[in-house]
């Protein structure tokens, strides 16, 4: 019982350094890029996004190194899920805020993560990431980053932005007028970026270091507390990453989705150490859920130095719920020019289904 303990509180640990350490070393990497004066549409669309994702990525890092595959596979699959069927359908469903996106690279973004599940169904169907699919989800990685800078350049000008909303029509045409008339920019009302000097550089760039120190940290102990878990419970590992590491990860997003109201403290850490503007925050999701799969898995094959294995919970349950979410959030705004908050509701339903089928009905070969 003391080791379960030991180890609950490891995971504990690990999962506060993972979120602060995101968070800070997210926002002093924008204050270091905006000290070095890159164009905030080029930080809006690479560094933002990744820093979303960064905890995943870090993760899978270090479990791929240690060839703990399952753990590497589970936290890239499931932190998509999780960041699709958890944080963003309650986005969707907060009653208290009209979500409202750009139709067109919403429905790229989609398309996007349609065919990086795709690729993987494709080429995994041994058992195996063959080396083909890894190149490939690389390409949609680059695709990605391409068209999330365009992206960025055309918002940061106004130009041509079709907007899709949770709203009704009424709501929905006072959004427009409002969006029309507005301060574009990626730091319009919501981020204000330090003077240029030596002082704030070297801060910021401290900022950063500690950021990636407790990541690493917490990333690690996150794979020990994983890792003992399956151990002591005679369990996959695929079973965690779907339910404690992906829980885990989108407990801090879940707070921005709901307004805070997990505690002042970390209101006023997250407030402070934001890196994108709040209402961007459903397609930032959909951008760290498209990374962890043309990123985070890519990273694993690589660190791995062979065939990634590919377990059968994997490609029955995680790609199936991850590509039919992809289908529920593309459509309307495809078909309908709209968002609807029944969408978040059948995320959130394929999320519960899916961690129901792997706790109770988990596949062998994870």
């Amino acid at each position: 019982m003391s080791v379960l303990v030991l180890t609950l509180l490891v995971y504990g640990i690990g999962l506060v350094c993972t979120a602060i350490g995101s968070r800070l070393s997210g926002r002093c990497t924008t204050w270091c890029c905006a000290l070095c004066g890159l164009p905030m549409w080029v930080v809006g669309g690479t560094v933002a996004p990744f820093c979303l994702a960064l905890p995943q990525l870090m993760l899978a890092f270090l479990a791929a190194g240690l060839s703990i595959t399952s753990l590497a596979v589970g936290t890239a699959l499931a932190g998509a899920v999780a960041n699709l069927g958890l944080a963003l359908a309650v986005c969707l469903l907060n009653p208290h805020h009209h979500v409202t996106v750009d139709r067109n690279e919403f429905c790229r973004k989609c398309l996007l993560l349609l065919a990086a599940c795709g690729v993987l169904a494709i080429f995994v169907r041994d058992g195996t990431l063959s080396y083909t699919g890894t190149g490939l989800l690389m390409f949609l990685f680059v695709v990605f980053v391409m068209t999330s800078i365009v992206y960025q350049h055309h918002y940061i000008y106004g130009e041509g932005t079709s907007l899709a909303t949770t709203a009704d029509q009424a709501d929905a045409a006072e959004i427009a007028a409002r969006t029309a008339g507005a301060t574009y920019g990626y730091t319009a009302h919501t981020m204000a970026f330090p003077v240029m000097s030596v002082a704030n550089a070297l801060k910021n760039l401290g900022g950063v270091l500690v950021g990636l120190a407790l990541l690493a940290l917490g990333s690690q102990a996150l794979v020990y507390s994983t890792a003992s878990l399956a151990s002591m419970t005679g369990t996959i590992q695929a079973l965690w990453a779907a339910t404690l590491i992906s829980f885990g990860f989108c407990l801090p997003l879940l707070a921005d989705a709901l307004d805070h109201p997990f505690g002042s403290v970390w209101k006023r850490f997250s407030v402070r150490c934001r890196y994108y503007p709040p209402s961007t925050l459903p397609m930032q999701l959909l951008n760290s859920a498209i990374l962890n799969l043309t990123l985070a898995l890519p990273i694993s094959s690589l660190m791995y130095r062979r065939r990634l294995p590919f377990g059968s919970q994997f490609r029955h349950y995680d790609l199936p719920v991850c590509a039919l979410m992809a289908l529920v959030l593309l459509l309307p705004p495809l078909l309908r020019r709209r968002l609807y908050r029944w969408q978040g509701a059948v995320c959130l339903a394929l999320y519960l289904v899916y961690v129901a089928a792997a706790w109770f009905v988990p596949l062998s070969g994870a």
